[in-house]
């Protein structure tokens, strides 16, 4: 049976934490109500949105466990499962599977710097090890590795190659990839400055993995919706333009530095970073502040603007 393949909007969640440092669970299961809510068609717990690089091994499997047993059926859990190495990478795709997860995203592992050649055998082993949808984000700002576009139709001739999410800046590759018409997903990071939305959209894409949904999600749920019509482009366009102030705000420092300093003082389960991150200064947290009530954000959504939150950030 040929596995679902995410569309729309799929959010990739931060991982809520508690004031001492270890994981909101209780957060966890306000955000997935408040996605499911609003519109948001997937979500990936623990990409790089999520912290997943400082969370501990045992930690990763327990959010697995724990926010698998969160699901309605109203959207698709992915977790983020890459490992420092392909026995480990598969490893936590099996237990994503056992544990009920809905689907894996791989990335290329950090720090090693591979070459296309070995990230391109390293993703198609872990989908041959496992019969799981699989997701690759192809994420250079990340980790280097850059996969060109026959690379990746390569990784989509695999039956559980289900989804590409694209961070690459070159807009030629998803116009190479979306012309092959292959059996996957075809998903953009929301980054203003990668300059891929409009394109992907515009090109034959299926949706969005982005960040930018933690804090205006049924806005994304417009921006990443595929193109059926003139309408359909047309309130794409108007939403991605109107909200270009909150997107630009998401990406304006690592992420998720940006989006959870905003999240925390908003009213929404977030919580501090996990050292080393910091949060951002009061004056950058100002302009996401000022983003919020400009595009009426407050109401929207109820968020309540926390003075002594900001205080301590």
């Amino acid at each position: 049976m040929a596995h679902i393949k995410p569309k729309g909007s799929f959010v990739a969640l931060i991982t809520p934490m508690n004031a001492d440092g270890s994981i909101d669970y209780e957060g966890f299961q306000t955000l997935l109500s408040w996605h499911e809510s609003n519109g948001t068609e997937a979500v990936l717990i623990m990409g790089s949105t999520g912290e997943v690089s400082m969370l501990s091994p045992d930690e990763r499997r327990e959010i697995i466990s724990r926010t698998a047993k969160m699901k309605t059926g109203k959207m698709l859990f992915y977790y983020g499962c890459t490992g420092n190495n392909t026995q480990t990478t598969i490893d936590y795709v099996r237990y994503a599977k056992a544990e009920g997860g809905d689907g894996a995203i791989i990335a290329a592992p950090a720090y090693i710097c591979a070459d296309n050649a070995a990230i391109t055998d390293y993703a198609w082993e872990v989908c041959d090890a496992v019969d799981f949808p699989i997701g690759f984000y192809n994420n250079p700002p990340r980790v280097t590795t850059d996969l060109h576009w026959t690379n990746i139709l390569k990784l989509a001739k695999h039956p559980n190659m289900v989804v590409l999410k694209e961070s690459t800046t070159r807009v030629g590759q998803v116009a190479q990839v979306c012309a092959a018409k292959p059996d996957m997903a075809i998903m953009c990071c929301c980054s203003p400055n990668l300059g891929l939305v409009i394109p992907t959209m515009a090109l034959g894409g299926h949706g969005t993995a982005n960040m930018t949904g933690n804090i205006i999600p049924q806005e994304m749920v417009i921006i990443s919706k595929e193109w059926k019509n003139g309408d359909d482009a047309f309130a794409c366009r108007e939403a991605w333009l109107r909200n270009l102030p909150m997107l630009h705000f998401a990406y304006s420092a690592i992420n998720p530095v940006a989006i959870k300093s905003l999240m925390r003082v908003i009213g929404l389960p977030a919580g501090p970073l996990r050292k080393p991150l910091q949060p951002v200064p009061a004056d950058h947290l100002q302009v996401g502040l000022n983003a919020v009530r400009d595009l009426g954000l407050e109401e929207r959504y109820g968020f309540r603007i926390k003075p002594s939150a900001i205080a301590a950030e």
